[in-house]
């Protein structure tokens, strides 16, 4: 057989729908050895829905993320809107790794914690830029916990994440933002959309009174997304997180705390395109995704990787991404070879 007749055959062996193949998040390359990571961007799942009090099933959602991102195929995407490919370089010189999910350890939060940090630490000592697939919102908390320089926090939701902490009961999906608060290198918490009437008021006082800024729907629709980031400093480090209820309810039957008159999708992605222009997201997760909830064609995932996906897209080709190409495959050149 000749190598071409080879290439050929391996090609037509390749999966090739969404319903063939492992699901690998884009169905990008399994890099499992953090330690070995050799790409641009890293995906990692966080599957666990210990932090929910109210229904589980959100630990499913890293995976059906990862099932419904197999609809885009795997060589990037076309916008008509501006006539443009995206993710096109990374996806075909192998740049995007996924490195499957976090260990986690049933009923043990402070364990699973430390294990998210800890891969965030090695993702991050990489050089590789973090997306992160939840799992229920409280994994945010030691995702941000891994960063050892300043960052600043941009968070999407429909509630304010700020519950005390009392007797014992600070792991869950409602405490995320109180702690990345108290972390020394964050320097500010940004959050959008929050309009939930089971928010309290002594949670949202809480938040405002610790310096951050809560950006109710009714400030956002007077302003919109791009007046918002723009009042942001220009090109500072943001981490964004992305808690999928920030949408309106019709929009994501799959997430147990959907609540109504949130953000349009498009209110949503002008926001996030926004941020990719304004600043230099640093990483990024979406969490809240629950695939048992979900209605059949799974239009809750779906809509999860289609944000997840143009999100990067627009990261990855701001100039200062572009430019430093070649600074982060020398980068990569150097741990491979023990330089570094």
């Amino acid at each position: 057989m000749t190598p071409e007749e080879l290439a050929r055959l391996k090609g037509a062996m390749t999966p090739s729908y969404p319903f063939a193949g492992v699901p690998t998040f884009l169905r990008v390359p399994i890099q499992s050895d953090v330690s070995r990571l050799d790409a641009d961007v890293a995906v990692l799942g966080i599957p666990t829905d210990e932090g929910s009090p109210f229904l589980p099933g959100s630990r499913f959602g890293p995976r059906g993320i990862r099932e419904h991102s197999l609809r885009f195929g795997s060589r990037g995407y076309y916008d008509g809107r501006d006539d443009r490919q995206y993710l096109d370089f990374e996806l075909e010189n192998g740049l995007v790794a996924d490195l499957g999910d976090v260990d986690v350890l049933p009923t043990n939060a402070e364990g699973t914690w430390d294990n998210i940090t800890e891969a965030m630490r090695g993702v991050l000592s990489s050089g590789a830029l973090p997306v992160v697939l939840g799992g229920d919102h409280a994994i945010s908390a030691p995702v941000v916990r891994a960063w050892d320089r300043p960052v600043h926090v941009v968070h999407f939701d429909a509630h304010i994440d700020y519950s005390p902490f009392r007797h014992g009961f600070m792991y869950t999906n409602t405490h995320p933002m109180r702690h990345i608060r108290a972390m020394p290198h964050v320097a500010s918490i940004t959050q959008l959309g929050i309009r939930s009437l089971r928010n309290g008021m002594t949670d949202v006082h809480d938040s405002l009174g610790d310096g951050n800024r809560v950006i109710a729907m009714e400030e956002y629709r007077d302003v919109m997304g791009r007046g918002l980031v723009e009042q942001l400093p220009r090109d500072i480090p943001v981490y964004v997180s992305i808690d999928i209820d920030v949408l309106d309810m019709a929009l994501v039957p799959g997430c147990v705390s959907a609540e109504p008159d949130g953000l349009t999708y498009n209110e949503l992605r002008e926001t996030l395109i926004a941020l990719s222009e304004h600043t230099e997201v640093v990483g990024f997760d979406l969490v809240e995704v629950n695939p048992l909830l979900d209605i059949g064609t799974g239009i809750t995932s779906y809509l999860a990787a289609h944000t997840i996906m143009e999100f990067l897209g627009h990261i990855c080709a701001q100039p200062r991404w572009i430019e430093r190409r070649q600074e982060r495959a020398e980068s990569r050149r150097r741990r491979a070879t023990g330089e570094a």
